[in-house]
């Protein structure tokens, strides 16, 4: 049984920093993301790691200002978020086996964790 649970949500304010964790337990895979949902809008997918090769993958807006990461002792992913904006504002969601950014090949999910920038 795969379970994924977020932690490190919260409130900022813009320019601010956050760092979201995800701990993964039952299973260890080699593709882990992150995505995030705002009100009104769909879920997008905003970074993403292949732990196998260590190559990462982001979205575009994001690019340069969070970076994944996953700690494979203690099986946990992490994002590390910079100069954070309103519009990051948003649900996160870590996933797990699945293929880059594409929402919809991804197996697992955590329960999500609130993002609030002003």
């Amino acid at each position: 049984h795969v379970q994924l649970v977020e932690s490190g949500g919260g409130s900022a304010l813009a320019g601010g920093s956050v760092r979201l964790s995800c701990a993964a337990s039952g299973y260890t895979f080699n593709t882990y993301s992150w995505f995030r949902q705002a009100p009104g809008q769909e879920r997008e997918g905003v970074a993403a790691i292949d732990t196998g090769d260590g190559s990462t993958y982001y979205l575009n807006s994001v690019e340069g200002r969070f970076t994944i990461s996953h700690d494979n002792a203690k099986n946990t992913l992490y994002l590390q978020m910079n100069s954070l904006k309103p519009e990051d504002t948003a649900i996160y969601y870590c996933a797990t086996w699945g293929v880059g950014l594409l929402e919809s090949s991804y197996a697992y999910w955590g329960q999500g964790t609130q993002v609030t920038v002003s």
